[in-house]
């Protein structure tokens, strides 16, 4: 190696005990301090910084910030009045004797590197090559790597075997929308990226693969939010043969507690996890990812609203929730609340005041008898001084979400969330949904769900009543991993798809490898698959799962480092048979 980029030692490892020694330094420039004529420069690598001092004046000067250089020297201990206890060598400094520039920077740069979370996303993920040299930014991806490699040794002592499926694959009616890949070998026909690694594992199982995990890339084309990245996501896809349901609940509560404990800085909760049925977690809490932080829960008023005079409630579905210590705030605390449910399509919010003296305060209480009061009273365990708010709809389902919405606002604008990690399980699942346009029944969740009662259930004149063995794991209102015991028979699978509209052929064509699988002996079995993206943004309080990303699309989708999605030569087009309309 050249002599003049050799480093004896990382920017972030010189102590007191490196004092009088020689060392070579390479990394980047971080700043150049002039301090009434002595000239620092703080020279920084991933490890750390360390900060370089000369004797001879112009050794620092015109070079610009994020230049790479290699510095020789001697380590020496800062004056005690010096020391900046923000960094690790921040007792020591290097006396630089020489300086060798390898590749000078721009003179100007995009953004100012150390304070880049202050910069506009789009401008950081152009330049992310420069955001990662934050150390802040870099800290995530740190992150992300150490809870991965903590993962697969979790995985491996409970005897798990690390497995990777294909990326190109077939298309399948699995939910979400696919991104397709020509083929230029098969002419007219198409690869696509896994949505989940779903069918591969479950041909594992068939295989006679007893434990199975990835960290498994999923490809879905759908648009990216908060929680989800568009495009492409990461997950601990994992199944296991001859399972139960409570199998797989007692390595997912394994797997989240000890992630959480060991990664968290907050109290976890102590499995096993609370079970919730997905009607519960509808009813309760308007949510099937219920935040248990929040310990505001709704109630159905519906049956006392049915012949009311109050034509806004007049036969509709009433949703209620209570809230205390909120009866003295101000009218504009109350307008906010009003605001944010217009906001999510909301006609308005009715609200009423139990004062301290007993009474009732409210545009509603005109409309209530001596007899509702006292309902109101008993139904909600009502306290002094507490707020009841009213949600209503014609739909129930929306009546549901709309409370769900309100109870998630209200609970954080009124500060009763715990500084917690809150998990639940949601089970229970439907396992086909009523479409209000397309006037029929589709699966609700994962179509290779066992349905719970097996081949007989799906004899049911009422498919909406039919429940699955499927579940989520749920932490702080976020779904962190979902799964499901699997089908395995056969014959449930094709009456299953019949039911939400696929005869034999179609799932024949559309899941071949499974449907012919499942008629050699499959085994029953059952998995997960947890969000890593998902994990991290929970344990860091990150503002989106980006930011442990070390090179993410942005919230449209977007590749602004690579530019893409771009245009490909005509010469590509005709190899892979395709014409653009």
């Amino acid at each position: 190696m050249d002599k003049n980029i050799y480093r004896t030692h990382s920017c972030g490892e010189l102590k007191l005990k490196d004092i009088d020694s020689e060392v070579v330094l390479s990394g980047w420039v971080e700043s150049v301090r002039d301090h009434g004529g002595v000239l620092f420069l703080d020279l920084r690598d991933m490890y750390g910084v360390t900060q370089c001092v000369s004797n001879d004046d112009s050794m620092f000067t015109h070079i610009p910030k994020e230049s790479v250089v290699t510095i020789h020297g001697v380590v020496r201990k800062r004056s005690e009045d010096t020391y900046n206890d923000r960094i690790p060598t921040g007792e020591v400094e290097v006396l630089a004797s020489s300086l060798d520039v390898i590749t000078l920077a721009k003179p100007e740069l995009p953004f100012e590197i150390m304070s880049s979370k202050n910069v506009d996303e789009n401008l950081r993920l152009k330049y992310r090559y420069l955001d990662l040299r934050n150390s802040k930014v870099l800290d995530g991806i740190k992150f992300r790597t150490d809870l991965i490699d903590y993962l697969r040794s979790l995985m491996k002592k409970m005897e798990f075997m690390e497995i990777q499926t294909p990326i190109l694959t077939s298309s399948s009616p699995e939910g979400a929308r696919e991104f397709i890949i020509p083929s230029r070998k098969f002419q007219g026909k198409f690869y696509v990226l896994p949505q989940a690694p779903q069918i591969f594992k479950q041909l594992l199982m068939v295989g006679g693969i007893d434990r199975y995990f990835q960290i498994a890339p999923c490809f879905r084309d759908e648009d990216a939010r908060k929680d989800r990245l568009y495009g492409e996501f990461y997950q601990l896809d994992f199944e296991m043969s001859f399972a139960t349901e409570e199998d797989v609940y007692k390595v997912g509560e394994k797997i989240f507690s000890d992630v959480f404990n060991h990664f968290g800085s907050k109290k976890v909760s102590k499995s096993p996890f609370r079970r919730i049925t997905y009607k519960e977690a509808m009813a309760k809490y308007g949510s099937d990812k219920p935040d248990l932080r929040n310990p505001l829960v709704i109630e159905d008023l519906s049956e006392l609203f049915e012949n009311s005079e109050f034509k806004p409630f007049n036969h509709k579905y009433v949703r209620c929730i209570s809230v205390p210590d909120i009866a003295l705030k101000s009218n504009s605390w109350f307008n906010d609340i009003v605001d944010y449910a217009s906001s999510i399509g909301m006609p308005g919010i009715g609200y009423l005041s139990f004062m301290e003296d007993g009474s009732f305060k409210g545009p509603i209480d005109k409309f209530l008898s001596d007899d509702d009061r006292k309902y109101i009273i008993d139904k909600l365990s009502l306290k002094k001084n507490s707020v009841v708010f009213f949600i209503a709809n014609r739909i129930e389902r929306h009546a549901s979400l709309q409370a769900g919405s309100m109870r998630d606002y209200i609970g954080k604008k009124a500060g009763l969330l715990k500084d917690t990690y809150e998990f639940c399980i949601v089970n229970d699942m439907p396992f086909y949904e009523y479409n209000e346009d397309t006037k029929s029944y589709e699966f609700g969740h994962n179509p290779f769900s066992m349905p719970q009662g097996g081949l007989d259930a799906l004899n049911s004149d009422d498919l909406g009543s039919i429940l699955a063995y499927q579940y989520d794991f749920v932490c702080n209102g976020v779904e962190l991993s979902s799964g499901a015991v699997r089908n395995h028979d056969i014959n449930i699978m094709k009456k299953a798809f019949a039911l939400a509209g696929y005869d034999e052929e179609v799932v024949e064509s559309k899941f071949g490898a499974l449907y012919e699988a499942f008629q050699y002996g499959a085994p029953p079995h059952a998995g997960m698959a947890p969000g890593i993206d998902r994990m991290i943004m929970l344990l860091r309080d990150d503002d989106s799962v980006r930011e442990s990303v070390a090179f993410p699309k942005t919230s449209g989708g977007e590749d602004l480092l690579m530019q893409s999605p771009n245009v490909v030569s005509e010469e590509q087009l005709r190899e892979t048979h395709i014409k653009c309309r």
